[in-house]
């Protein structure tokens, strides 16, 4: 009799946690990197020693054909690491996870089997309701790379990206003014007994302080300017040494704009860079001055800017070159790959050592940031509420 007082078995009566762990086990990933299609982008996701690190940890990798030939890595190097090379697109599309610098098109998605998991940039802006509609009737996972969060809460993808775009405008500004652009036929760099470049940096987020250091290392005289202290504060510190730093002011502004040879825009705003180089204030810069709207992607904080590419990056308007290439990073796509894949390669591997993406969100609170989409269901609210639609709580779907 005493056998049959309790209707639960032993087994079900341990705590739903410890029952969790004993069933924890590694799991196995299939991986899909296709060829990127959008216009100028040479870079991609994983590179072949990051492919080699997956491998021998037992998941699998498909790659399509020539993803990685614009940043210089060949099919066989790929092949050589232990992926597996395709040439059919829907063939790679057809994976569990798919991974991506760009995101999606529609017809991709098309392409995409229900439930996958997606990890792409999200790029909000460019954007239609349309992709977040054809992404839940396909009950997609999908997570934004730009919004993974590291345990310090910085993004590391937009840092890594942000470092790139800061020290390129000084390399591209430098290029920009030597004689061979038509420019001013300045150099970047201390030569004894000849005054330095100019530089003028608005912003002192990432790409200010890359910017500010790499034209501090060829020897130019920087001045920064941002309204947020604690910012320029902070790029003191990490430079380890004082520099001219100002508020926005317009006064101080004009000023140095009229003195500089280079003026280097990195401003983000909450959805629009704000303009904060007036028409006036850019007319009345040298002739020949260039100008770097690395925040062009975002709308630019030069009034005069507009979006040019890689193959015309540059126009003059009031004799003012400038140049407004909104994908910088595309530039140096090999540095570029192998930033991105730094960042990629430790999540995939905790995704298979926590045994799928399910437990590894549940136990990582950055990479649930990163989160907008959990089989079909809308977890993003700033995505939801730019759209206009219906959004959850990810925390009421992932205990």
């Amino acid at each position: 009799m005493s056998k049959s007082l309790s209707p639960f078995t032993k087994q079900q009566l341990l705590p739903q946690e410890e029952t969790l762990e004993v069933l924890k086990k590694k799991g196995n990933l299939f991986i899909g990197i296709p060829k990127e299609t959008a216009f100028q982008e040479k870079r991609v996701c994983l590179t072949p020693d990051a492919v080699s690190a997956l491998v021998s940890n037992g998941h699998r990798v498909l790659i399509e054909s020539g993803a990685g030939k614009g940043a210089k890595f060949s099919d066989k190097d790929y092949s050589e690491a232990g992926a597996e090379i395709s040439n059919d697109t829907s063939k790679v599309y057809a994976c569990p996870i798919i991974l991506k610098v760009e995101p999606p098109t529609l017809e991709q998605i098309k392409l995409i089997n229900p439930q996958t998991i997606l990890i792409s940039a999200l790029q909000l802006k460019t954007q239609t309701k349309k992709y977040f509609e054809t992404l839940a009737s396909k009950r997609i996972t999908a997570l934004a790379f730009e919004f993974i969060r590291d345990e310090d809460g910085t993004y590391p993808a937009v840092r890594s990206l942000s470092e790139i775009a800061g020290t390129a405008s000084v390399l591209i500004a430098s290029e920009l003014l030597s004689n061979v652009n038509e420019g001013n036929g300045l150099m970047f760099g201390n030569i004894s007994g000849v005054p330095p470049v100019e530089v003028v940096i608005i912003g002192a987020g990432t790409v200010g302080e890359f910017a500010t250091r790499s034209a501090l290392g060829l020897g130019a005289n920087v001045k920064v300017f941002d309204n947020s202290i604690t910012k320029l504060r902070c790029i003191q510190a990490n430079l380890g040494r004082t520099i001219y730093t100002s508020t926005l002011q317009p006064k101080n502004l004009t000023k140095a704009l009229k003195r500089c040879d280079v003026a280097i825009g990195a401003v983000r705003g909450k959805n629009r860079s704000p303009i904060l180089i007036t028409d006036a204030m850019v007319e009345s810069m040298k002739s020949g001055a260039v100008i770097i709207d690395v925040s062009i992607d975002m709308g630019g904080c030069f009034e005069t800017s507009e979006v040019t590419t890689h193959k015309h990056p540059t126009f003059v308007k009031h004799g003012v070159i400038h140049y407004c290439v909104p994908n910088i990073p595309a530039r140096y796509s090999r540095t570029a790959s192998i930033s991105i894949s730094n960042i990629f390669t430790p999540y995939l591997l905790k995704i298979g050592e926590d045994g799928g993406l399910e437990n590894s969100l549940r136990f990582d609170k950055g990479l649930k940031n990163g989160l907008y989409f959990y089989h079909g269901i809308l977890t993003n609210k700033s995505v939801g509420e730019w759209f206009d639609l219906k959004h959850s709580d990810i925390n009421l779907l992932i205990f």
